[in-house]
């Protein structure tokens, strides 16, 4: 199975007066129009998905229609476990009865790059860094995602992905 984790794009600054509900806090116009350049890519790279399962937060769940619109991955669906405060564990259990050969996570940090050593590393292990908003890691797995045994593949800022136009 090939996992594809995806972090948001850029959005606006936490503003209580604006978004009193942090997860309704959007894109920015600048965010989603570039990530909307770099989505655009991902076809042409040969990158396509059965599923795409999004954190419901609104930036999220707008890179995930963003990735619909522009490389024509299905219509996202949510997955609770992406929201921020869930556990790596919390991801890998709702994936175990998932039989896709491939799938996308739309989700935030630094749930995503704890997961992501979760992932190759196994249970507990630290975060190498974070992932940029808008990048994209691949990894692979013999069967279906489970800690420590994933293999990466690659791991791209936007700035790179647009670079392979």
């Amino acid at each position: 199975m090939i996992v594809y984790l995806v972090r948001h794009a850029l959005a606006f600054e936490r503003d209580a007066a604006r978004w009193p509900d942090d997860r309704d806090r959007p894109l920015t116009d600048k965010g989603a129009a570039r990530f909307r350049k770099v989505a655009a890519v991902l076809p042409k790279l040969g990158l396509q998905v059965d599923t795409c399962l999004s954190s419901p937060l609104a930036r999220a769940w707008q890179t995930a229609e963003i990735l619909e619109q522009k490389a024509g991955w299905p219509e996202p669906e949510q997955l609770p476990s992406l929201e921020p405060g869930a556990t790596p564990a919390d991801v890998v259990k709702a994936l175990a009865s998932r039989k896709e050969d491939a799938l996308a996570l739309v989700g935030h940090e630094p749930n995503l790059s704890q997961l992501l050593a979760h992932l190759l590393v196994g249970a507990g292990a630290a975060p190498l860094g974070s992932m940029k908003k808008g990048g994209i890691a691949c990894l692979e797995f013999s069967g279906r995602p489970a800690a420590g045994k994933g293999g990466l593949l690659w791991l791209a800022t936007p700035k790179l992905i647009l670079r392979q136009a």
